[in-house]
């Protein structure tokens, strides 16, 4: 009873043009002639899902439920492809020849599949695609006057199209994400230098009784770390707390990424160290005499 979520009619050397890799059994060739036993390729997603565990070449499915409908015998099992996006989850799909099953009506031995609406042929070549359009015009004119060429581009251009919502989606997500950090920086460095600002006299004294400035610089990094390190440490929990709706404006990461949580870690904490390195510095070189005269 789990669904099929897409069908497709396919010609042989599809795959190999697009290098969509065959990850078990074969493509279709001359062998799936009408008349010859009906042949399906399936997914990776459809291997995994109906026959867990073991290879499906071999096995046989029914698409569809009539009775007049034919079975067909698994020949190969084709590596996953993302067709509805590359954010969205591969669905459980087959892919039939379409020598084999165009214009065959039940219960003849093919799949009844009422005319195609539209047909995409894809092509492999060096030419670039202004000099390639007149001739595919003019061959798919000489073949049929009323069928009209639309949609010609490069594959390009298709990816681009593909990845355009997720490509904006992470623009926005890194620009945010690049303001926080800025912001975290700029308070960083604000809290620690308020922080050096209210003990300048701690500060003068400790040094007029002769404590070490290098001693000196070390305690207020160490203060100024153990602050940062909290706020790291927050915004860890925090982001696993809200891996789900981190979920669903990310690809190819999960939000609990060991790597990226890695990199997000080193570099809050080289923010850190640098917002701290300068107020750090500047209250070691304080004048003790100076500081002591002001207050």
């Amino acid at each position: 009873q789990e669904p099929v979520a897409d069908v497709r009619f396919v010609s042989p050397g599809l795959f190999r043009t697009l290098g969509i890799p065959v990850r078990e059994g074969r493509d279709f060739d001359a062998r799936d002639t009408r008349g010859r036993p009906q042949a399906v390729i399936v997914n990776e997603t459809v291997a995994r899902t109906f026959w867990p565990g073991q290879s499906p070449i071999g096995h046989r499915l029914k698409p569809g439920f009539a009775a007049d409908t034919p079975f067909f015998t698994i020949i190969g099992v084709l590596k996953d492809v993302k067709q509805g996006g590359v954010d969205q989850k591969t669905g459980t799909e087959l892919y039939f020849f379409v020598d084999q099953t165009a214009g065959v009506q039940p219960p003849g031995p093919g799949l009844n599949l009422g005319g195609f609406g539209t047909m995409n042929i894809v092509l492999s070549t060096t030419l670039p695609l202004a000099s390639l359009s007149p001739s595919i015009e003019r061959i798919v004119r000489e073949a049929d006057r009323t069928v009209p060429v639309v949609r010609l581009r490069d594959m390009e251009g298709v990816f681009a199209e593909s990845i355009r919502r997720p490509r904006l989606l992470a623009q926005l997500i890194g620009a945010f994400a690049g303001l926080a950090m800025l912001l975290a920086a700029i308070g960083t460095y604000g809290v620690l230098s308020y922080m050096v600002a209210e003990r300048r006299r701690e500060i003068g004294v400790r040094l007029a009784l002769g404590a070490d400035r290098i001693g000196m610089l070390v305690q207020i990094m160490r203060q100024g770390l153990v602050l940062s390190g909290l706020g790291v440490a927050l915004g860890v929990v925090s982001a696993l707390g809200l891996n789900r709706l981190l979920a669903s404006l990310l690809f190819g990461v999960t939000p609990t990424d060991t790597a990226t949580m890695a990199v997000v870690i080193v570099t809050m904490t080289m923010v850190a160290m640098t917002a701290c390195w300068v107020p750090a510095w500047r209250a070691s070189r304080l004048d003790p005499i100076v500081v002591l005269r002001d207050e």
